[in-house]
């Protein structure tokens, strides 16, 4: 059985617009995921990467672009200027790995709803009522968005210095056991190819 280790931050415009397609192709071929939510301003600054407030107004200009075309693309509600964009990720990725950890839910369905909460419900994912209402929705114990606050925070870190070993600058990022990476959900296709042994 092939394995993903899924690297994303709960801020990512496209770890949102992945959907939940990750997971269906991982149930189609088979895979398994781990979810490592990262810091992606400090791996930005660890990989020759920019926060988004740092870059030049042109790239900002083609992102904006991207990310309407992409949203066209999939016909998925987004807010283009989010109302609480940036805000804290720590607390909600603190809550992902502890439901992961805890089990009896459903992983895919809790990160694509933190992220839709961000990109298209205009709700601050940095906010306690927030995070337990999206475990709740995805079958976990709200109570997670208290506990395992020093774990969460430790496997965080942890998760960060992975993804600056094993070559991860972005999100989302998809590392297969195989050795193959794949950079942003427009590359969702090609992971699914490479599981298949066509790639």
């Amino acid at each position: 059985m092939a394995h993903i280790d899924y690297y994303f931050t709960t801020l990512s415009p496209f770890a949102y617009l992945a959907d939940q397609r990750l997971e269906r192709i991982a149930e189609a071929e088979g895979a398994s995921i781990t979810y490592k939510p990262l810091d992606i301003m400090a791996l930005f600054s660890r990989t020759g990467g920019q926060a988004p407030k740092d870059r030049h107004p042109s790239r900002m200009a083609y992102r904006n672009q991207e990310v309407r075309r992409q949203a066209k693309k999939t016909g998925m509600k987004m807010s283009f200027q989010p109302a609480h964009w940036p805000t804290n990720a720590a607390p909600s990725s603190y809550a992902i790995i502890a439901a992961q950890a805890a089990g009896g839910g459903d992983m895919g369905a809790l990160v694509h709803g933190v992220l839709r909460a961000c990109w298209a419900e205009d709700r601050d994912i940095a906010e306690d009522a927030v995070i337990r209402d999206c475990l709740e929705q995805a079958g976990f114990d709200p109570a997670l968005a208290d506990s395992g606050l020093l774990s969460g925070a430790e496997t965080y870190a942890a998760n960060l210095e992975e993804a600056v070993s094993v070559g991860v600058f972005g999100s989302p990022f998809y590392v297969v056991d195989s050795g193959e990476m794949f950079w942003g959900q427009d590359r969702l296709d090609d992971l699914q190819a490479h599981l298949q042994g066509k790639l």
